[in-house]
C-alpha cells in the first residue's frame, strides 16, 4: 500500500496522500459555505495525518489562501463581501497574526507547542459551540413570544445582541458599513480583528472560526455578509501568515498544493449553498461540526493517556475528522441542488 503514502520533502513526515484530497474538496466546500479557511478542522486534521504540530499550522495557512481568493470572489458576485469593513478589521489582524506566530515558535522551542495548541483548540471550540447553540435557542424563544403577542421577530435579530453593547463605544472616528449595515467605531473591528488576529497565528487559522462568530456577535453582521467578509480577511490574513511560516520554515508546500487542487473546486459550491440557506441554517450547521471537530482532538489526545488503546484511539480520530468533514460536505451540497432545483421550477412557474 506504498502507493497511497508520500513522503514530504520539508517535514520529512510520510503522509496518507488521499487523506489530504479529502480534507482539501470537503473544506473547500465547508469553508465557502461557513466563511472561513476550514483550518479548525485542517490543522488537527494535519496534526492527526501525521505532521507535527508547528508544519500543521504552517501547510494549513498555506492552502487556505489560494482557496480564500477563490471563495471571496463568488461571494462578492452575490454582494456578501463588506470590502471597507475588511480593509479596516487587516490593520489589527496582521498585528495580531505575528504576535500569534511568534509565541507558536517560543512553545515549539520549549517543547510544549502540541500540548498548548491542542488545549486551546478545546477550550475556544467549547466556547464557540456554546455560544452558537446559545444563541439559536434565545432566538427561538424570542421567535415564539413574538407569535404569542400576536407579532413576529425581525429577520435580522439574533438571539445574542452583545454588539448592542459594543456598539455604545463611540470613540472617533465613527464609520457606516454599508453592506454589513451597522455604524460603529472604527476601533471596534481593529480590536476585534486583533484579537482574532492573535488567536489565528497561535492555533494555525485564518481567523475564521473566531471572527465570522466575532462578526455577527460583536460587529453586528448579518450571516451572510459576516461569511463574505470573514472570508475577504481570511485570504489576506492567509497571505501574510503563509509568507510568515514559510520564512520560519513551517510550510510543507507539497502538501499545500495538493489540498488547494481539492479545495479550488470544493469552495464553488460551499459559496454557492449560501444562496440557499441563510442565516441559523448556516449557524446551527456550523456548531455540529464545531463539537465534531472538538471530540477528534479529544480523541488524539487521549491515545497518550491512554497507550494500551492508542492505536485505535488514533484511528477513530483520524475517522472522525475525515468523517466529520465528508458528511458536513455532503449535506451542502445536497442543500445547494435542492436549493436550485427549487428556483428553477419556481422561475419556470413564473414563466
Amino acid at each position: 500500500m506504498d502507493f497511497f503514502y508520500v513522503l514530504m520533502p520539508i517535514s520529512g513526515v510520510t503522509i496518507f496522500w488521499p487523506g489530504l484530497i479529502i480534507l482539501g474538496v470537503g473544506v473547500g466546500i465547508i469553508g465557502g459555505f461557513f466563511g472561513m479557511g476550514g483550518a479548525w478542522m485542517v490543522t488537527p486534521g494535519l496534526n492527526i495525518l501525521g505532521f507535527p504540530m508547528a508544519f500543521a499550522i504552517g501547510t494549513d495557512i498555506a492552502h487556505m489562501a489560494g482557496k480564500s481568493l477563490i471563495s471571496t470572489m463568488r461571494h462578492g458576485k452575490f454582494g456578501n463581501v463588506d470590502y471597507k469593513l475588511g480593509v479596516i478589521m487587516i490593520v489589527g489582524t496582521v498585528g495580531g497574526f505575528e504576535l500569534g506566530a511568534q509565541m507558536v515558535m517560543w512553545l515549539e522551542r520549549i517543547g510544549k507547542v502540541e500540548l498548548y495548541v491542542r488545549y486551546m483548540y478545546l477550550v475556544l471550540l467549547a466556547l464557540i459551540a456554546w455560544m452558537v447553540f446559545a444563541d439559536v435557542v434565545k432566538k427561538r424563544r424570542k421567535e415564539r413570544e413574538a407569535l404569542a403577542r400576536g407579532g413576529e421577530v425581525d429577520k435580522l435579530a439574533t438571539g445574542l445582541e452583545w454588539h448592542k453593547t459594543m456598539h455604545k463605544l463611540k470613540i472617533p472616528p465613527m464609520m457606516h458599513f454599508k453592506e454589513a449595515q451597522i455604524y460603529c467605531s472604527a476601533w471596534l473591528p481593529i480590536i476585534v480583528s486583533f484579537l482574532t488576529g492573535w488567536l489565528a497565528g497561535i492555533l494555525g487559522i485564518g481567523g475564521g472560526l473566531i471572527r465570522m462568530p466575532a462578526l455577527i456577535y460583536f460587529i453586528g453582521c448579518p450571516t451572510h455578509v459576516a461569511v463574505g467578509t470573514d472570508l475577504f480577511e481570511v485570504m489576506i490574513s492567509g497571505l501574510y501568515g503563509t509568507a510568515t511560516y514559510t520564512y520560519k520554515g513551517r510550510t510543507e508546500l507539497v502538501a499545500a498544493i495538493i489540498m488547494l487542487v481539492g479545495a479550488s473546486i470544493g469552495a464553488q459550491v460551499g459559496t454557492v449553498a449560501t444562496k440557499y440557506i441563510k442565516g441559523y441554517g448556516i449557524r446551527i450547521a456550523f456548531g455540529l461540526a464545531v463539537i465534531g471537530c472538538a471530540i477528534s482532538i479529544l480523541l488524539k489526545m487521549m491515545a497518550k493517556w491512554f497507550p494500551t488503546y492508542g492505536d485505535l484511539l488514533d484511528g477513530s480520530s483520524t475517522v472522525l475528522i475525515l468523517g466529520l468533514v465528508a458528511t458536513m460536505s455532503m449535506y451542502i451540497f445536497v442543500r445547494m441542488v435542492q436549493g436550485a432545483k427549487q428556483e428553477v421550477a419556481m422561475k419556470k412557474a413564473g414563466k
